[in-house]
C-alpha cells in the first residue's frame, strides 16, 4: 500500500483542551500525522481553505456554531472522514442530522477503545474512495481518448474517405511507427482537418 494512504493527516476542533489532548495521544503518530487543531468553527474553516484532511474530528460544542455546520460543509471535500463528537442527550438529534450527509457521529463519553475502532473505519473508507477516485479517473482518461480517437476517425472516413476499420489501422500504426499515444495521432489528424 502507498505512504499516502498509511499517513492521514488529522485536523482536531474542540473549545477545550481536553479532547484535543484525548485525540492527540490517542492517533499513533506512525498513521496520523501531522496532527492539527483549532478551537472554533471559523478557524478551522480558514485551515481547511488551504489543505485537505483525511479525518476531522469535531467535539461539540463549538464557541461560534454547535459544530454541525463546520460538518456538513467539510463533506466537500469527499475523502475527509468527519467525526462528530456529541453529549449523549443530543445524540438522535444531530445523528438525524448529519448521516444523510456520511458524518460518523459518537455521544459522549467516548471510551478509548470505540473512538479508536471508529478512526480507523472513517480512515478504511477513506483509502477505498481514495483508491475508486484513481479508477474512475483512470475510466474518465480513457472514455476521453476514445472519444477523441473516434472523431479523428470519422474525419478520415468524412475526408479521406476510408473505412471504419482503415481509419482504425490508420490511426493505429501511425501511434506504432512514431511510439506515441493514439490519442497524440487523433489530436494531430483533428487539428489538421478541422482548421
Amino acid at each position: 500500500m502507498s505512504e499516502e494512504f498509511r499517513q492521514t493527516s488529522v485536523l482536531i476542533v474542540s473549545s477545550g483542551n481536553n479532547a484535543i489532548d484525548y485525540f492527540t495521544q490517542l492517533l499513533p503518530p506512525d498513521r496520523f500525522s501531522p496532527i492539527e487543531t483549532a478551537t472554533n468553527a471559523g478557524e478551522a474553516e480558514r485551515l481547511t481553505v488551504d489543505r485537505t484532511y483525511g479525518l476531522v474530528i469535531i467535539n461539540t460544542p463549538l464557541t461560534d456554531d454547535f459544530g454541525t455546520r463546520l460538518a456538513v460543509n467539510l463533506v466537500r471535500y469527499e475523502t475527509t472522514g468527519i467525526l462528530l463528537l456529541v453529549k449523549s442527550n443530543l445524540y438522535d438529534q444531530i445523528l438525524y442530522k448529519t448521516e444523510p450527509y456520511g458524518i460518523v457521529t459518537l455521544s459522549k463519553p467516548v471510551d478509548k477503545h470505540t473512538a479508536l475502532q471508529t478512526i480507523n473505519a472513517l480512515v478504511s473508507m477513506r483509502n477505498r474512495i481514495q483508491a475508486f477516485e484513481v479508477k474512475v479517473e483512470s475510466l474518465e482518461n480513457r472514455m476521453k481518448e476514445i472519444k477523441i480517437v473516434n472523431r479523428a476517425k470519422l474525419i478520415l472516413v468524412e475526408q479521406l474517405k476510408m473505412s471504419e476499420s482503415e481509419a482504425h489501422r490508420f490511426i493505429e500504426k501511425s501511434a506504432m511507427d512514431r511510439c506515441v499515444k493514439r490519442k497524440e495521432i487523433a489530436e494531430n489528424i483533428i487539428k489538421t482537418y478541422e482548421n
